[in-house]
């Protein structure tokens, strides 16, 4: 039996979603152990002078907590 947690993230990219993505998931990757899976909950964009220069992502990632040992 596995249990998970999940946290939300957010990144920001000035390419495109795809990228924003792939950083979100590389970032918590560094410091979570056992990332399973991702879900993009919500993208948004930043508009300057009627251009796009950033896209966001707000990332939920699900990662499998680990065994320890149980206090006796």
């Amino acid at each position: 039996m596995s249990v998970a947690r999940v946290t939300e993230i957010s990144a920001m990219s000035s390419t495109g979603f795809e990228d924003a993505v792939q950083q979100a998931i590389a970032r918590a990757s560094q410091t979570l152990r056992g990332v399973s899976s991702a879900w993009v909950k919500e993208q948004r964009v930043q508009v300057e002078n009627g251009q796009i220069s950033q896209y966001q992502v707000n990332v939920m990632i699900t990662f499998v907590l680990e065994d320890g040992d149980a206090p006796a």
